[in-house]
């Protein structure tokens, strides 16, 4: 295997040329990461001297640096590098292996995200019904409560079928079943566990899921992807959907920048050190609650996970909670409500907690989209898919 091996100016040059020597690999060159205080100039490594990762060809790339020239942060920015170029990353205590992606046979997007809660599947719900006006679209989900087997909902689930699955034990406010709710095309439920800094799973039921996609005769399929881990296909192009609440310099986020076509940050995301990964374009958006029904001015009480603003629903908002992910807390907002109305954002304890109450208190459950309110979003997508944009 051919390795190139990053130096810094820290070490004496005769330790970094006997270092070389012992490697397992065939060494093809060095990249000097920084540091001077050992360089006198003219220094000879013995193999050539390269400016980037890519200038050779090569299977790995080996960090023989140290502190003070890479702490943690930069470490991690150059194992970003390393993994979008599809190469190993490797130092004395540590490697990343670059994640696996697999073919599909179709045209494919992916939207993916840098965490938990952060509107990537209202986008990716966005993005589905945009592209579902001129050619069939499908979805495929994965998510921590997806179903053991690939599941295919073709037809949008009303509240009733919801809470059906939620007493027979389901999760019903699982990812596929929100888009399929509320984006209206047909999606395929996935499941997977774990999520490697990268964003590889430790197990998921993804590609089977997509080959159930295919059974569909989709022209495009979406793949939305979990919190912070990517779906394992190579799509021809990702959105990256991220907010302040992440720092996108932390771990392997710029691993994400990298492999990614578009931007979509959904609130206080720091443009600046984006671009200083990529030169990627950023759009800013804003989520949106757009009620099912109309509430008409009626007594509503809205349930969310998030800061979604209500000032523009058509209705007498008697009551706000933003716990659907916390069910001891939310359970405590419930009991001092009084509503004619329950608005709820299709996640967590939406169906089981919230429509539970509402319906025993003989009150009308509505379900919440989150419209993405994004100048320029519409005419990224379109090109991205038009283009066909390989990351």
């Amino acid at each position: 295997m051919r390795a190139l091996v990053l130096v810094d100016g820290e070490h004496y040059l005769p330790v970094v040329r006997d270092a070389l020597a012992a490697l397992p690999y065939e060494v093809a060159g060095v990249l000097l990461v920084g540091g001077g205080e050992k360089l006198r100039g003219g220094e000879d490594y013995g193999v050539p001297r390269v400016a980037s990762l890519d200038e050779l060809a090569v299977d790995v790339v080996v960090d023989l640096s140290d502190e003070p020239v890479l702490g943690p942060r930069e470490r991690m920015l150059w194992a970003s590098r390393a993994l979008a170029l599809g190469l190993p990353y490797e130092g004395a205590d540590f490697r990343f292996e670059p994640p696996r992606f697999e073919e599909v046979a179709r045209p494919s997007l992916a939207v993916v995200g840098t965490g938990k809660r952060i509107g990537k599947t209202a986008v990716t719900g966005h993005v589905a019904r945009l592209l579902a006006q001129d050619r069939r679209v499908v979805v495929v989900a994965m998510g921590r409560g997806g179903p053991a087997e690939p599941e295919v909902v073709e037809s949008p689930p009303g509240l009733a079928e919801l809470v059906a699955l939620a007493r027979s034990g389901r999760h019903a406010a699982s990812d596929h079943l929100e888009t399929a709710a509320l984006a209206g095309v047909p999606t395929v439920g996935c499941r997977r566990a774990g999520g490697g800094l990268a964003g590889a799973t430790f197990d998921s039921n993804v590609l089977e899921g997509a080959r159930a996609a295919l059974e569909l005769d989709p022209d495009l399929l979406v793949f939305d992807g979990s919190g912070a881990a990517l779906p394992p296909v190579a799509a021809d192009a990702r959105i990256l959907v991220t907010s302040g609440a992440q720092d996108i310099g932390e771990g392997l986020n710029a691993y994400r920048v990298l492999v990614s076509d578009l931007v979509v940050d959904t609130g206080g995301a720091d443009h600046d050190a984006i671009r200083r990964i990529a030169d990627v374009p950023i759009v800013r958006a804003e989520l949106r609650l757009r009620p099912q029904q109309p509430l008409a001015g009626r007594r509503t009480a809205v349930f969310t996970t998030g800061p979604a603003p209500t000032a523009h629903l058509d209705a007498d908002v008697v009551h706000v909670s933003r716990n659907l992910a916390r069910r001891d807390a939310l359970r405590e907002d419930l009991a001092d409500v009084d509503a004619e109305v329950y608005l709820v954002e299709l996640k967590a304890a939406a169906v089981d907690v919230v429509a539970e109450v509402a319906l025993e208190r003989g009150a009308e459950v509505v379900l919440a989209a989150n419209d993405v309110v994004a100048e320029g979003l519409d005419e990224r997508v379109r090109d991205l898919v038009a283009v066909g944009a390989t990351p």
